[in-house]
């Protein structure tokens, strides 16, 4: 149980408190209520650009890092679809240093020319070199696009294409910042070894200042029913020919997304799965297998992927893996089975909640999600799940109908 305060600030900004009297650091995290799908279309890979933006100085800070390494702290970001996360972690008389840094750069970046420019160069290499200059590396630019026709989960959050960042102008990010970084579209969690009216204290002495903003209207286009098969196969420099089949999966905040995550870790999460144990152990298609959930907020992706051995074609491997959906759909899986599932998953939840930053990060995510309080109610949703909502799940997700399937394959093949 990750136990938890909660307040508000004037401006609207979201602030949870959790208390740790183990450890001597401190945390501080803030998720910004914005990811790539919040983009234009003719603007993507803007909110992944802002993740470097907000380390480039602030209207009071030159420099991000070095302030944070002088207080003996460290820091990071990261970008999805859905969600913008910061986080710092710092000896704990350092607090003020972490809270200081955030609510500067919150308040105001400091939008000149040369950090935009190094900024967009840092990106724009990032999307060469991970994405087109490495084997499998442009994945889910083809993938997206092959499963999403109308939802803006149909780019990556590197974005659509190199030219967006490229032709980014000083208007079009401070317009995007004004929008998005504000207090209001934003959840604060400190966590260490302090006292709630201590944490309420500092965080409003740093934050109550900063203008309150209306939190932007979220209005995304509903994806259709996807009702035909999708297929798409390319010709890439790669060691081996690889296979991606997206299904489509409800929404994060649906039941059907707990009982897809499960359903994954039976097909193909460990050697012990049905996939691994029939496509790979038995019949010897592939080299490796896995099958995992996106962990979407909106409709999401079940996704199968591997590599096939050598001398295995494309037509051989679907076959088979038709055949082992078939048979998930069709049977219900014995109880012995499923209590491994469930206990496999909440070892998992339980060893990723030892760290203090990890429980920041979850109690930010699950306040987004509507309440922080979910990140202790999810391991009840799971033990609840029954072989039957297994079938029922399975039966509905993996058809074909509801499939798009990216083929790459090896140029030395071709």
């Amino acid at each position: 149980m990750i136990q938890f305060e909660r307040f508000e600030l004037e401006n609207g900004l979201k602030v949870l408190f959790h208390k740790d009297t183990t450890t001597p650091m401190a945390v501080v995290n803030v998720l910004y209520d914005v990811g790539a799908r919040d983009e234009s279309e003719e603007q993507t890979g803007f909110a992944h650009l802002f993740e470097h933006l907000m380390f480039g100085g602030s209207v009071n800070i030159p420099d991000f890092d070095s302030a944070l390494q002088r207080a003996g702290g460290e820091n990071n970001a990261f970008t999805s679809n859905d969600i913008t996360n910061y986080y710092d972690v710092v000896p704990a008389n350092n607090l003020d240093t972490a809270l200081w840094l955030e609510s500067d750069r919150m308040l105001s970046l400091a939008f000149t020319e040369k950090s935009l420019e190094v900024q967009r160069q840092v990106v724009v290499e990032e999307f060469k070199q991970r994405y087109l200059n490495q084997p499998y590396g442009d994945v889910w630019l083809l993938l997206r696009p092959l499963a999403y026709k109308v939802h803006p989960y149909k780019w990556a959050t590197i974005g659509k294409e190199i030219s967006h960042i490229e032709n980014a102008t000083m208007e079009d990010v401070r317009s995007f910042f004004k929008r998005f970084y504000c207090p209001s579209n934003a959840i604060l969690c400190v966590a260490g070894n302090f006292d709630l009216d201590f944490v309420k204290q500092r965080v409003s002495y740093w934050f109550e200042s900063i203008p309150s903003a209306k939190k932007p209207p979220r209005i995304l286009p509903s994806e259709p029913i996807q009702n035909e098969f999708r297929e798409l196969q390319v010709e890439r420099s790669v060691p081996s020919d690889a296979f991606y089949y997206a299904f489509k999966m409800g929404e994060r905040k649906s039941e059907m997304y707990y009982v897809a995550d499960l359903l994954s870790d039976a097909l193909g999460r460990e050697k012990s799965s049905r996939l691994y144990l029939t496509l790979k152990k038995e019949k010897q298609l592939v080299s490796e297998i896995t099958c995992y959930i996106l962990g979407s907020l909106d409709e999401g992706l079940l996704v199968i992927t591997g590599k096939l051995n050598e001398g295995v074609d494309f037509e051989k491997l679907d076959n088979e893996l038709w055949t082992c959906l078939k048979q998930i759909t069709n049977t219900e899986i014995d109880d012995s089975e499923l209590d491994r599932l469930k206990i496999k998953v909440r070892t998992a939840k339980e060893f990723q909640e030892q760290g203090i930053l990890n429980r920041a990060m979850n109690l930010c995510y699950f306040e987004l999600l509507g309440d922080a309080n979910g990140v202790n109610e999810e391991k009840y949703i799971y033990q609840a799940i029954t072989s039957k909502m297994l079938r029922d799940t399975a039966k509905h997700i993996l058809r074909k109908e509801n499939c798009s399937l990216l083929k790459i394959k090896s140029k030395r093949d071709a």
